[in-house]
């Protein structure tokens, strides 16, 4: 009964979360006039290009990983590993977090790979996309300081302004959002002490993570991670083209969404949920996007997005069994 209760805890409070968040957000929202932009002012050219890049971005995401798996004599199929990639996607919807591990189990049922060292190469990947968006994090601020600056003017640079800040609903999102990433960095912990505690899986997970020094070919593994990020950033960025108002967005204007909402998607709700529309709708209003519109923006868009991270895990729920039977 308690883990029943603690699994269902788990569940719920990250949805009550994104909901939560939601609900602000568009506590005021004209749907009607979403409606209207979606089924008749779209480009749905520019959005079905999108989501093109979207899947390979995972499919190269698969392929990375059975290159790091090499090393720990893991072989598993091309086909597992990229539909293990869709299937974690899937998973995060229901309980964010989890489909790192699922991915793993994927493996472990289908191509006998243990299931701590395929962890430990999760880990590392982790590392590396951290490193990823640190390094994008840099270029967009130093590329738009301007309007970073011109916000802070606007917003927050005198005593009162301060003040107001600790009593704006924002400030409160902010607050719920980093103490969910430390509730999240908690049981990390936790978990991670107990594996050290049974069967020496930390070790195998060690194995895992240190794999990636023994990869052959090195120089693959960081053009997939290039073009994983690039294809990210695409997925993203054309999206713009497909509404009036975003059309005349530049590059570097998407890579500073880009870059709030790869931060926001942190937050363990399901697929970034709330945190990410706070985040795209923030940054749209600092290059001029009417409030109305970045809603609409941020509501379709991850909408979208949404729609084809189920599609693609029930092809792999689908997939899998049939691909494998002996």
């Amino acid at each position: 009964m308690k883990k029943l209760v603690k699994n269902t805890f788990k569940i719920i409070l990250p949805l009550l979360l994104g909901v939560c968040i939601l609900i602000w957000l568009y506590r005021d929202f004209d749907f009607s006039k979403a409606g209207k932009v979606l089924f008749h002012e779209m480009n749905w050219w520019w959005l079905l290009l999108s989501l093109v890049f979207g899947v390979f971005s995972h499919v190269l995401r698969g392929w990375r990983w059975k290159l790091a798996l090499a090393p720990l004599d893991a072989y598993p199929k091309t086909t597992n590993c990229v539909n293990s990639i869709f299937f974690s996607y899937f998973t995060n919807l229901l309980l964010p977090r989890v489909g790192e591990i699922s991915r793993c189990g994927v493996l472990s049922k289908y191509d006998a790979v243990p299931f701590s060292k395929s962890l430990g190469t999760v880990v590392t990947e982790r590392l590396i996309d951290s490193f990823c968006v640190g390094v994008i994090t840099i270029v967009a601020l130093l590329s738009q300081m301007s309007v970073f600056e011109k916000f802070f003017d606007e917003t927050g640079t005198n005593f009162t302004s301060l003040l107001s800040i600790f009593t704006s609903m924002q400030f409160y999102i902010v607050l719920v959002c980093t103490i969910g990433v430390g509730v999240l960095i908690y049981y990390l912990l936790r978990a991670l002490s107990f594996f050290e505690k049974v069967k020496g899986i930390a070790l195998n997970v060690w194995e895992g993570i240190v794999s990636l020094k023994k990869v052959k070919n090195k120089f693959l593994f960081a053009f997939y991670t290039f073009l994983i990020w690039l294809f990210y950033f695409l997925q993203f960025y054309l999206t713009f083209y497909s509404f009036g108002f975003s059309a005349h967005l530049g590059v570097m204007a998407g890579l500073v969404l880009f870059v709030g909402g790869s931060i926001a998607v942190v937050v363990p709700t399901p697929n970034g949920a709330g945190p990410w529309h706070f985040a795209i709708i923030s940054m749209m209003m600092l290059y001029g996007v009417d409030a109305t519109d970045a809603g609409i923006f941020a509501l379709i868009v991850h909408g979208i997005q949404t729609f084809l991270v189920i599609l693609l895990g029930i092809y792999a729920t689908i997939a899998l069994p049939i691909i494998n039977k002996k």
